[in-house]
């Protein structure tokens, strides 16, 4: 079972034990993380805009297009930054550290 480390706006930093299969927006949002999710997923929205760190974004991948005209929307826009409901977990990014941040 991968691990995901999210940290939160606080700067609290919360490892969970996580499906493959899930998204991150799914469980960000299911575990108290910072994250909406308001679209469920659609790509209609960026509430589940998150941060990676170089090495990670790597791991990851780059954004679609269409995930970039969502991104636009998102405050705090980075380099490194994702919509959470376009990165499936799997083994491969066991140990992927998340990071949420502020509202603007």
């Amino acid at each position: 079972m991968p691990t995901v480390k999210f940290i939160k706006t606080d700067g609290s930093e919360h490892e969970l034990n996580v499906d493959s299969g899930s998204t991150l927006m799914e469980i960000g949002r299911d575990n108290n993380m910072g994250l909406e999710g308001t679209c469920g997923g659609s790509l209609s929205c960026a509430t589940c805009h998150v941060y990676f760190s170089n090495a990670d974004f790597a791991r990851v991948g780059p954004p679609s297009d269409d995930e970039m005209d969502m991104l636009e929307l998102a405050f705090g826009l980075t380099p490194t930054s994702r919509l959470g409901c376009q990165i499936t977990i799997d083994d491969s990014l066991d140990g992927l550290t998340v990071k949420v941040p502020e509202d603007y």
